[in-house]
């Protein structure tokens, strides 16, 4: 990954994935965008589910289908503007759900997460409403925004991660208000 904290080595990755009992999904955030990279990846680490985190070709999505058979796959829909409604719906029919994060593919190094911001929850809502598979909310939620967040967007789940992390790390009591935030 370009970007974003918590980089684990895929040696890891296939040791926790043994490790987690079959009805738990377990995700392997990949960069990679060509089909052949990722099945690679895949089979290397052993998940259970992709997360997409960059944006790949119509094809990949079939190939991946036809090569991990079994294997759930979540696109990242990284929200900066209302031209992502469209994306999201193109991506939608070939992925079992989306995930809307606050990334940016058009720079010069790629932020595909982990970012700790938040971006405009009205498109998110927008596509939300636009899709027929489950959509995941990121991107800078905190015990602080995340009421406002369920709210506005309506999202199957949320996915987090800077807004309960202190130095780097998983801080306990930051978990803990944001999970009692959620209600």
């Amino acid at each position: 990954m370009p970007s974003g904290p918590g980089v684990i080595a895929e040696e890891a990755i296939a040791e926790i994935a043994r490790q987690v009992p079959p009805p738990i999904a377990t995700f392997l955030l990949t960069c990679a965008t060509e089909a052949e990279a990722i099945v690679a990846q895949q089979r290397r680490c052993g998940t259970n589910t992709l997360q997409l985190c960059d944006y790949v070709e119509e094809g990949v999505y079939r190939e991946l289908r036809r090569e991990l058979p079994g294997i759930a796959l979540v696109q990242v829909i990284h929200v900066t503007g209302p031209d992502d409604v469209e994306r999201a719906r193109a991506a939608a029919p070939h992925v079992h759900a989306l995930l809307l994060d606050s990334g940016n593919t058009t720079l010069a190094v790629k932020v595909l997460g982990g970012t700790g911001r938040t971006h405009d929850w009205a498109t998110s809502r927008r596509i939300r409403d636009a899709v027929d598979v489950p959509v995941f909310l990121a991107g800078g939620l905190t015990a602080a925004n995340v009421r406002e967040a369920i709210a506005a967007v309506d999202p199957f789940g949320l996915d987090l991660c800077n807004g309960v992390r202190t130095g780097g790390r998983l801080d306990a009591a930051r978990l803990a208000s944001f999970v009692s935030s959620v209600g």
